[in-house]
């Protein structure tokens, strides 16, 4: 399936639509709950408790004994993913008559609410590629692996959730090919335009796509044109806020300046633990929920696939209880648009704290933690005027390792004036980019913001409108 520029946005994003609906006869999962104790090829160790494949490899579920002295909750402990492989997610790109289009697959995954999303070229684990599973080969993985002889446009190692999983680093790559690419099937071209426009649609582009997609630079894309003109309202200031670091609250060195503090004042002492020794949480042959039953739960789930390398595993699994809050205030400085980042620590970070949207939490968690704990702007978000509301869209969490981990994602525009804590700086959109070819210091959460924040410019470069997304 090719996609050209030619017709409006909304006549694409429906052609992917009805493709979407054609592959997924065939590429489907169908889960089913099965007791922790009862996992094919999973073993619970006699002593601790602690969750792993028979191979190895993979990942095992742990227990984390979590100390922040100084924050709203001094200590716990809970279950954690450790999954110490790097794997690679990676974006093909390739120019064709003048377009530049990214190769992108229809890939289930057994967390998917609606099975079928949209990922990158290669979403893949070093587990998978080397094919532990003894699955089929991974398409397309020798453009990632041996890009010697191809443009890399993006390459750079970034965390992913800090608070379910135990130092966990994904290679995040944007590789650019001129040679002669194979369209093999479950795979389709996008252009930037049209990937950017998929991304208003409710639980449609996955979170590693989006991952890769905000590492992306603008400079030399389709957003260029964009870029060099100025434009009014909220665009405009969105246009100047990527276009360069001049009118930034706070230079480059002072942002740096403050992340380093932050990591280094902040004392955090994070255990790798006996699953079986955590306070607080119960197990049964079914299930390890906390006591309270918020937060997440760690379950068992019975794959079977079509159109994956495997057709039948089964695998534990992190199921939130209840859906997420990720949002961005954004507002405009002296013309520029910035955006409100949060040093935000957590215990699975490699490094202490990473920059995090403005709210990032689990509504329903938040009502049994202390009163201290509640997201700062978490109220200001879930009141904002709908005429404020610039982006506004229901995503998915990794689906390999979260079971229907759903969380609303929100840009709201506010005024800035008076918003202002320790903990929080308003940043540049250009800064955010400067910040991404380096590790660790935006976290998962936040690099979808910067994507959707980069769909909101796309908008304008293409005809057409995008459901969910807000350009005023």
């Amino acid at each position: 399936m090719a996609h050209g520029s030619s017709g409006g946005i909304r006549d694409r994003v429906d052609d992917v639509q009805r493709w979407f609906s054609e592959f997924g006869r065939h590429a489907y999962t169908r889960v089913s709950p099965v007791p922790l104790d009862d996992l094919d090829g999973w073993s619970r160790d006699p002593v601790t408790g602690n969750i792993h494949h028979h191979s190895g490899r993979f990942f095992t579920v742990e227990g984390l004994s979590a100390q922040v002295p100084d924050g709203p909750v001094p200590r716990w402990t809970q279950p954690i993913i450790n999954q110490p492989e790097v794997g690679v997610l990676g974006l093909l790109a390739k120019e064709t008559g003048g377009v530049l289009r990214v190769l992108v697959q229809a890939k289930v995954e057994p967390g998917n609410r609606n099975g079928l999303q949209l990922s990158p070229t290669v979403q893949a684990t070093r587990s998978n590629y080397t094919r532990v599973h003894k699955g089929r080969a991974v398409p397309y993985l020798e453009y990632f692996r041996e890009h010697g002889r191809h443009r890399v446009v993006a390459d750079v190692r970034q965390s992913e959730q800090g608070a379910w999983f135990y130092r966990k680093r994904n290679r995040n790559m944007v590789v650019e090919t001129a040679e002669d690419v194979e369209l093999r099937d479950g795979f389709t071209w996008l252009t930037l335009g049209e990937l950017y426009a998929m991304l208003a649609e409710e639980d449609r582009v996955n979170m590693d796509l989006r991952s890769v997609l905000s590492c992306m630079p603008l400079g030399g894309s389709p957003l260029d044109t964009v870029l060099r003109s100025d434009g009014t309202g909220f665009r405009g200031a969105l246009v100047r806020s990527c276009r360069s670091a001049s009118g930034a609250r706070h230079p480059m060195h002072e942002l740096l300046n403050w992340i380093t503090e932050t990591r280094t004042r902040t004392e955090v002492r994070a255990d790798r633990i006996a699953l079986d020794a955590l306070d607080g949480w119960r197990r049964t042959p079914e299930t390890i929920r906390h006591e309270s039953g918020r937060f997440f739960s760690v379950i068992g789930v019975d794959v079977t696939a079509g159109g994956r390398e495997v057709s039948r595993w089964t695998q534990p699994m992190v199921r939130p209880e209840g859906q997420g809050v990720v949002a961005l205030l954004v507002g405009r400085i002296d013309g520029v648009l910035h955006a409100l980042l949060h040093a935000r620590v957590e215990p699975g970070y490699l490094d202490v704290a990473e920059l995090a949207p403005t709210v990032q939490c689990l509504p329903d968690s938040v009502e049994v933690l202390p009163a201290a704990a509640r997201p700062p702007f978490l109220d200001t978000v879930l009141s904002a005027d709908p005429s404020d509301i610039r982006y506004d869209t229901v995503l998915s969490e990794e689906g390999g390792r979260f079971y229907h981990a759903l969380s609303r994602y929100m840009i709201v525009e506010t005024d800035p004036a008076g918003v202002d804590h320790p903990d929080f700086r308003w940043v540049t959109v250009n800064q955010l980019m400067e910040l991404l070819p380096h590790s660790h210091y935006l976290n998962v959460q936040a690099r979808s913001l910067v994507s959707c924040l980069h769909s909101l410019l796309a908008s304008s470069t293409e005809t057409g409108s995008t459901a969910g997304v807000e350009g005023r």
